[in-house]
C-alpha cells in the first residue's frame, strides 16, 4: 500500500511539442502534447459507446506494483476498454517512493497511486506539483479491507473497543492513514495514547506471526492478509474501522499536471477506461456479476493468486464515480499538523482536482 511519496524537482516540458503537426500525440514511447483535433463530440458508433478513440496510439504510464486497489486500472485493461480508445498502458515499478514523485510531477509517469502520510503532504508543500483527482481506496461499510484483527489468545479477553486498554497494539505507521485511524479508535473506546502499548511494525506480514506467538495483541491489518491469518487460525476480525471511521479516505489516484492540462483528450478518455474497470469491480463485488471473470483479472494482478480467498477477503472498496472523501482528507492533515509532523502549508484547491472525473462521470452518467 504503501509505495511513494518524498521530494524532487519539476522538469519542464518543452513548449515546442505543442506546434509539431498540429497535434503530435503522446504516440508510443514518446511524451507529447495531443493537441485538440481529437474528436470529443459522444457518439453510439464508437467502439467505446461514447468518445472516438485517439487518432494516435498513446501511452499512458501508471505506476502501479499490483496492488488490490489497482482493480481499476488492471480490469480496463484486460477488458479492452483502453484499446478502445487507442491507449496502451504501461505498469511502471519504482524502487521507493522518493523516485516516483518527482517523476510524476515532471510527466514521466501520468498516473500513480498512494495513500495519505505527511511526508505526503509536506512533498506537495515544498513544491512538487502532482494532482489528486479520484478515489482508490475506501472501507466498505461493515467490510472494512483496512481493520483491527487481534490474536486469538485474546478471544474473550477482547470484547470492546476499550478493551484494548493495557494492549500491545500493532501499527504499521503512526503521522500516515494508519496512525490516524489508530487514532480515532482510540478516541472511539475513549482512550488515549498512554492507556495503550503502541508498536511501530513497518511489515503488515511481521504483525502475522507477532500475533501468532503472543508478542502482539492486535493488530490495524490488511487484506489479504486478514482473510489469510484467518485461514491459518491466527487472527480474528474486531469490529469494523467504519465503526469509528466510516469515511476514510485510504488511498489516492494521483496524476501528472502534464496530463491533466496538456494531455486533455487522453486524460479524459482515460478516466473513462478507468471508471469503467472500476465499475465492473463494483458489480463483481456488490452485485456478484461477472465476479469470476473480475477474480481471474485481480489473481494475474496482484498477489493475491488465490481464487478461493479472493471469496473470502472484504475487498477494497472503489468508489464507481471516483468521489473521494474530501472532509476526511482534510482531517487527516489536520491530524499530521497537530502532530508536529507538517511542513509548511498545504494548498489543497490546488493539489485536489475533481475535474477530471466529473467529465467523464457526465458522459457515462452515474453508478
Amino acid at each position: 500500500m504503501r509505495k511513494w511519496l518524498k521530494l524532487g524537482l519539476f522538469i519542464p516540458f518543452l513548449i515546442l511539442a505543442m506546434f509539431v503537426a498540429g497535434c503530435s500525440d503522446k504516440e508510443t514511447g514518446n511524451k507529447g502534447t495531443t493537441g485538440t483535433k481529437d474528436n470529443n463530440e459522444i457518439s453510439k458508433d464508437n467502439p467505446s459507446g461514447d468518445l472516438a478513440a485517439l487518432s494516435k496510439k498513446t501511452k499512458v504510464v501508471i505506476a502501479e506494483d499490483g496492488a488490490a486497489s489497482g482493480a481499476g486500472f488492471y480490469i480496463a485493461k484486460e477488458k479492452g476498454y483502453f484499446e478502445d480508445y487507442n491507449i496502451e498502458v504501461e505498469f511502471a515499478q519504482f524502487a521507493n517512493s522518493d523516485d516516483m514523485l518527482p517523476a510524476l510531477a515532471a510527466g514521466e509517469v501520468d498516473i500513480a497511486g498512494g495513500i495519505s502520510t505527511a511526508s505526503f503532504f509536506n512533498a506537495i508543500a515544498q513544491g512538487i506539483d502532482v494532482k489528486i483527482i479520484a478515489d482508490k481506496g475506501h472501507n466498505v461499510q461493515g467490510k472494512s479491507y483496512f481493520s483491527f484483527v487481534i490474536g486469538n489468545h485474546m478471544k474473550g479477553k477482547i470484547n470492546d473497543y476499550s478493551d484494548f486498554k493495557g494492549k500491545k497494539i500493532a501499527v504499521s505507521a503512526k503521522n500516515a492513514i494508519d496512525g490516524y485511524i489508530y487514532q480515532r479508535m482510540l478516541e472511539h473506546a475513549g482512550l488515549t495514547d498512554k492507556d495503550v502499548k503502541f508498536t511501530l511494525m513497518n511489515d503488515f506480514g511481521s504483525m502475522l506471526g507477532a500475533l501468532d506467538n503472543g508478542s502482539i495483541d492486535a493488530a490495524l491489518s490488511i487484506e489479504p492478509l486478514i482473510a489469510q491469518g484467518i485461514e491459518k487460525g491466527i487472527l480474528t476480525r474486531f469490529g469494523d474501522t467504519t465503526d469509528f471511521a466510516p469515511d476514510s479516505q485510504i488511498a489516492l489516484v494521483l496524476a501528472s499536471p502534464k496530463f491533466m492540462t496538456e494531455e486533455q483528450d487522453v486524460s479524459l478518455r482515460f478516466m473513462l477506461a478507468y471508471l469503467k474497470g472500476v465499475r465492473d469491480y463494483n458489480d463483481a463485488f456488490i452485485k456478484g456479476e461477472g465476479k469470476e471473470q473480475i477474480i481471474d483479472i485481480m489473481t494475474k494482478h496482484t498477489a493475491l493468486k488465490d481464487a478461493k480467498l479472493w471469496e473470502k477477503v472484504f475487498v477494497t472498496g472503489l468508489d464507481p464515480d471516483g468521489k473521494m472523501r474530501i472532509d476526511d482528507i482534510h482531517a487527516q492533515y489536520d491530524m499530521y499538523k497537530a502532530n508536529g509532523a507538517t511542513q509548511g502549508e498545504f494548498d489543497f484547491d490546488k493539489a485536489i482536482d475533481t475535474s477530471l472525473t466529473e467529465k467523464a462521470v457526465k458522459i457515462l452518467g452515474e453508478y
